[in-house]
């Protein structure tokens, strides 16, 4: 199927990213009960003002973790969908296969150690 890749590995990293999108879909579901963003903001509210000041202090922790999840599932998500093409396990900047060490610790990963480097090396010159 492809030469950057072999099937066991392909295999591995399938079991990894569906392992770990059902721990992420299952904590998104515990933690956010269900609830949108909106519904949960409204729900601080109605609480009145008692520790208010502390409550809306572990919402806002609460969203930043959510909101952390749902972007890690996503990229979980578009890892599963990219795994079946051929070129999965190839660099997206300069070709080259990304060692399945790489792979096995960022498994969405799109870009080679180095390159991912010198990606982060531009955006902290521009400030971003």
């Amino acid at each position: 199927m492809s030469a950057y890749l072999a099937h066991e590995q392909r295999t591995w990293l399938r079991a990894e990213l569906e392992q770990r999108r059902g721990a992420l879909e299952q904590r998104l579901a515990e933690h956010g009960r269900g609830m949108s963003r909106v519904e949960m903001a409204r729900e601080l509210v109605e609480q009145g003002p008692e520790d208010a000041a502390q409550r809306e202090g572990e919402r806002e922790f609460d969203l930043a973790m959510l909101d952390r999840d749902a972007a890690e599932l996503r990229r979980v998500h578009q890892a599963l969908a990219r795994l079946a093409e051929e070129h999965f396990g190839r660099c997206d900047e300069c070709g080259r296969a990304i060692p399945f060490e790489r792979l096995q610790a960022e498994p969405w990963a799109l870009r080679c150690v180095a390159c991912e480097g010198a990606l982060e090396a531009r955006a902290a010159r521009r400030g971003g």
